[in-house]
């Protein structure tokens, strides 16, 4: 494994086991839960939206490896942004574990440690829950998301 993978998987192995923003934020003010059927995740992702913006941001929820450091990532990176920068990160995250647009891995950051699950279609689904979820609750969505 190349230094580069090695780090990329320090990092979703990190963000795993010390997930950050989880937990219950009672004053939410959009949130929305999802499901992957294949494998079982299960998240809900709460925000607290004021004027435009993210403010503040939490889930929880259980599932695997991935779908718990994407989650985790998640929250890190939108908190503060605007919906639109939310939007524009959730494409660029989309691109990139898909591989449905070229992508620049210096400029995606900490993003790039998913950059590996294009190559397993069944983990892009994990990948993606959380960030499918987020858009949902900024959609103000009722119903649950799945990744079928």
């Amino acid at each position: 494994m190349d230094e580069l993978q090695e780090l990329y998987q320090q990092i979703v192995l990190e963000h795993y086991r010390n997930p950050r923003n989880y937990g219950e934020l009672p004053e939410a003010t959009h949130r929305a839960e999802g499901y992957n059927p294949l494998c079982g995740d299960r998240l809900e992702v709460m925000l607290r939206v004021r004027e435009g913006a993210i403010e503040e941001i939490r889930f929880r929820g259980s599932g695997c490896a991935i779908s718990q450091a994407s989650a985790s990532v998640m929250t890190t990176l939108v908190r503060g942004k605007s919906l639109a920068e939310a939007e524009e990160l959730f494409e660029r995250f989309h691109e990139l574990v898909t591989g449905t647009g070229a992508v620049d891995l210096e400029q995606l950051g900490i993003l790039a440690a998913f950059a590996g699950v294009r190559e397993f279609p069944a983990r892009v689904k994990c990948a993606t829950l959380a960030w499918h979820t987020l858009r949902a609750a900024l959609q103000q969505r009722q119903e649950p998301v799945t990744t079928e």
